[in-house]
C-alpha cells in the first residue's frame, strides 16, 4: 500500500511554489492553535469538514489492516465543522474545566508530504508532535501522521481543510483529556 502511494505522490506530484504554500497553511494552522486563535482556525475548515482520530489496536504483522478502527468503529473524535464550533462554545463559556486554566500548547510539522488530488484540491500528509503544559505539572506529547485533503479557496489563507485523519503513534492515550486540538 504504501509503495502505490509513493507512486501516486510522483505522478500527482506538486510545484515547489504549491508545496511551499501548502507548508505556510499548517504552519498558520498551528500558530493558530497556540496562539489560542480556535475561532480563526475553525474558519480554515470546509463546511463539509471530517475531522477523525482512530484508535490505534496493538496488532500482528498479520493483522495491521486493523491497526485503526474503521469510519463505523469508536474513535477518539469524529468531528464535523458544525461540532468543532460547539466545543469552542464550550470553551468560551467557562465550562470546559478540562481548560480551566488553559492549556498552553505547541504544534511542531514536519515532513509534508503533498500530491494534486485534482479540481484545486491536494492529498497532504504531515508528521506532527503536539506538546502541551497545564496546571504547572502536567504536561503530555503526542506524536503522529494527519493525513489531509485541502482544497484551495479565495482567501489569505489560500485552502481550507476539507478532510483530516489524525494517527497517533502511541496505542494507550496517556494524557488525562483531549480538550485541545491537533
Amino acid at each position: 500500500m504504501v509503495a502505490n502511494e509513493i507512486a501516486a505522490t510522483r505522478t500527482n506530484a506538486v510545484s515547489v511554489a504549491e508545496h511551499f504554500a501548502i507548508e505556510q497553511f499548517l504552519f498558520l494552522e498551528a500558530e493558530l492553535l497556540d496562539g489560542r486563535n480556535i475561532a480563526e482556525w475553525i474558519e480554515l475548515m470546509a463546511d463539509d469538514l471530517r475531522y477523525v482520530m482512530p484508535i490505534r489496536r496493538n496488532v500482528g504483522p498479520r493483522e495491521r489492516k486493523v491497526e485503526w478502527t474503521s469510519p463505523d468503529e469508536l474513535a477518539y473524535f469524529d468531528e464535523s465543522k458544525e461540532n468543532l464550533k460547539l466545543r469552542l462554545r464550550k470553551l468560551q463559556s467557562g465550562a470546559a474545566w478540562a481548560e480551566e486554566p488553559p492549556s498552553h500548547t505547541r504544534h511542531l510539522i514536519t515532513n509534508v508530504r503533498a500530491s494534486a488530488a485534482g479540481q484545486g484540491e491536494y492529498l497532504v500528509r504531515s508528521n506532527f508532535l503536539a506538546y502541551r503544559s497545564r496546571s504547572e505539572r502536567q504536561t503530555d506529547y503526542l506524536i503522529g501522521e494527519r493525513h489531509d485533503r485541502l482544497r484551495c479557496v479565495e482567501t489569505d489563507a489560500g485552502f481550507q481543510i476539507v478532510s483530516r485523519r489524525i494517527l497517533l503513534d502511541q496505542t494507550t492515550f496517556l494524557a488525562n483529556n483531549l480538550s485541545f486540538f491537533l
